[in-house]
C-alpha cells in the first residue's frame, strides 16, 4: 500500500494546466482567468447623477430653507444615456435622472425630494454641497487599474467588472469536460425489475453531480457492459471528447475487472492500492493526452476517491491554485472509532457550526457500499492509524459541502 499523499501527487503532477483561450464572456463564469484584466477605460466614463432630482450651482442654494427656498428656472432635463445639450447658469437647474451625465456648469445634484416644481421653476429646500450626489468619472475604476488578477475563478460579479471596461472575450483557462463511465454486467440503469445479481446504477448520476459541484463540465458516456470492445469503444470516444475521464468499478483484483485489461493496454496507467478506508484501489493514467481516473464500484468509496484524487486532478487541469477541499477542526460529539490497520479511514460525518465552534457526528452506517447514510454527511473525518477519537476530542473534517448551508 501506497500513502494518499504520494497517490495524489501522482496525479496532479501529470494533469498539467489546460492551455488559455479567449472565450465569449457569457461562457467565462466558474472559469480561471489566465492573464490579469488592466482597464483601458475610466467607470463611469463621466461624472453623473447618484440620484432623481436636479442639477444646479450648489451657490445657487446655499441660503435655501424650507421657510424661504431657493427658486429656480428649470433650464432642461436629461435622461441616462442622453448627451448634455444644456449649461446651466446662474439661477438656472436641470432635471436629471440617476445615471445622466452632468451638465456644464453644474456642480451638485439635490434630490427630487427636497424639492417642489412650481411652473417652469423648482423651490429648493435645503442647501447642498458642491459634488453632492455626483459620482465623479472613474469613481469605480480608474483607467490603468488591475481589476481582476490572473489566478481568480470568475464569479458573477467579475463578468460585470470585465464587461464594464469592455472586455468581452477574457483569456481563460476553460472548465474541463469531464465524461464519466460506469461498468459492470451487473448494473440497471433505468427502473425496470432487477434479474438475479443485477443491481441499479448509482455511481454514474452521482459522480455526475461531483463534477458539476466541483466546477466541470459533466459529460454522461453511459454504463458499459464488460466486453473489451465495448470498453475500448467507450474510453477512445471518452477520450476524444472529453478533457478527463471518471471510469467507476473494475479497478481491483478481481480476475474479471476488465476495465485494469482494457486500460491497461490503452493508456499508461499505475494502479494503485491506498493506505485508506474506504476507496483503497485506484487507478490512475493518461489515454491520448487525456487524464484517466479509475475509481472503486462501491458508491461510498468512489465518492470519497473522486473528492481526495480525482478532484484536485481535475481542479489542476482547469487551473486552479486551491485544488483540495477545504477542511476545519471540529469537537467529536459522539465516540468516532476504528481499529488499527495501517490505513487512514474517513468516517462520513455530519460537520455543523455552533456557537463558537464546529461540531462532527458520525451519520451511521459507515460501509462502503452503504450510500444512504452518507448521503447525510457533508464531512469526512480523518481518522489516522489507531483506535479512533473519543467524544469531545478534536478531530480535522474535510468539507463535502458548505457546512453553513442546508
Amino acid at each position: 500500500m501506497i500513502p494518499l499523499a504520494e497517490a495524489r501527487a501522482h496525479v496532479v503532477e501529470r494533469c498539467p494546466p489546460r492551455a488559455p483561450v479567449p472565450v465569449p464572456l457569457d461562457q467565462a463564469l466558474g472559469c480561471v482567468l489566465a492573464a490579469s484584466v488592466v482597464a483601458r477605460e475610466q467607470v463611469p466614463p463621466f461624472a453623473g447623477s447618484a440620484m432623481d432630482g436636479y442639477a444646479l450651482r450648489a451657490a445657487d442654494v446655499a441660503d435655501a430653507s424650507p421657510t424661504a427656498p431657493a427658486r429656480l428656472e428649470i433650464a432642461g432635463e436629461l435622461a441616462a444615456g442622453a448627451a448634455p445639450d444644456v449649461e446651466v447658469g446662474p439661477g438656472e437647474a436641470v432635471r436629471i435622472m440617476t445615471g445622466a451625465p452632468l451638465p456644464p456648469g453644474a456642480d451638485a445634484i439635490v434630490m427630487v425630494e427636497l424639492t417642489e416644481t412650481s411652473g417652469g421653476t423648482v423651490l429648493v429646500k435645503e442647501p447642498v454641497p458642491v459634488g453632492h450626489h455626483i459620482r465623479p468619472a472613474g469613481d469605480d475604476i480608474p483607467v490603468g487599474a488591475e481589476v481582476v488578477t490572473a489566478g481568480t475563478t470568475l464569479g458573477p460579479a467579475h463578468l460585470g467588472v470585465l464587461a464594464s471596461v469592455g472586455v468581452r472575450r477574457p483569456v481563460v483557462i476553460r472548465r474541463p469536460r469531464v465524461g464519466v463511465i460506469s461498468t459492470g454486467d451487473e448494473l440497471v440503469d433505468d427502473d425496470r425489475p432487477l434479474a438475479p445479481g443485477q443491481i441499479r446504477e448509482s455511481n454514474r448520476p452521482m459522480l455526475l453531480g461531483l463534477v458539476e459541484l466541483a466546477g466541470f463540465d459533466p459529460v454522461d458516456l453511459g454504463t458499459v457492459a464488460d466486453d473489451e470492445g465495448a470498453l475500448e469503444a467507450a474510453m477512445r470516444d471518452g477520450a476524444a471528447r472529453c478533457d478527463g475521464l471518471l471510469t467507476s468499478g473494475g479497478v481491483s483484483m478481481g480476475e474479471y475487472d476488465l476495465v485494469k485489461v482494457v486500460l491497461g493496454r490503452l493508456a499508461d496507467m499505475r494502479w494503485m492500492q491506498i493506505a485508506m478506508r474506504p476507496a483503497k484501489p485506484f487507478a490512475f493514467g493518461v489515454l491520448d493526452g487525456v487524464p484517466v481516473f479509475g475509481l472503486p464500484g462501491n458508491p461510498v468509496s468512489s465518492l470519497v476517491s473522486f473528492a481526495l484524487l480525482a478532484r484536485p486532478g481535475l481542479r489542476r487541469l482547469a487551473g486552479h491554485a486551491t485544488l483540495d477541499l477545504p477542511n476545519v477542526t471540529a469537537r467529536v460529539v459522539s465516540d468516532l472509532l476504528r481499529v488499527p490497520d495501517g490505513k487512514v479511514h474517513f468516517q462520513r460525518v455530519r460537520c455543523q457550526w455552533r456557537s463558537s465552534g464546529f461540531l462532527a457526528e458520525a451519520v451511521g452506517a459507515q460501509g462502503s457500499h452503504q450510500l444512504a447514510a452518507t448521503a447525510q454527511a457533508n464531512g469526512l473525518a480523518v481518522l489516522p492509524d489507531g483506535d479512533g477519537i473519543t467524544a469531545g476530542g478534536d478531530v480535522n473534517v474535510v468539507l463535502l459541502q458548505d457546512p453553513f448551508g442546508d
